[in-house]
């Protein structure tokens, strides 16, 4: 169940990095900015990730017992999205020692 996992997440943390740089070198963002805030999924679409980095948030602050830590992976959360996100679950599983049950993930302290 690790195993598959640690498979599944590595894949779309890969997925992710090339969406995004393929995404870059495509399209600046920055320039079609004005463009895509008017259209009303895309501010739905931001609100809706939003919540998700609170919610990953929130579970971190519970996790994690240095406030450094906290810091960045929110950080990490708010800037990269699930490539953050996938980074972190992958650093949690590969803390799991050997015959540990997954669900220990999500305790604090791990």
């Amino acid at each position: 169940m690790i195993t598959s996992l640690k498979l599944l997440f590595s894949a779309v943390l890969l997925f992710m990095c090339y969406q995004v740089i393929d995404t870059s070198l495509k399209s600046n963002l920055f320039e079609e900015w004005n463009y895509l805030a008017g259209i009303p999924w895309m501010r739905a679409t931001l609100w809706d990730f939003y919540a998700n980095v609170l919610v990953l948030s929130t579970w971190v602050c519970y996790k994690e017992t240095s406030l450094l830590q906290k810091i960045f992976w929110i950080v990490l959360f708010a800037v990269l999205g699930s490539i953050g996100t996938c980074a972190y679950v992958l650093v949690q599983l590969f803390k799991l020692k050997a015959g540990e049950p997954v669900k220990n993930i999500f305790a604090a302290n791990n």
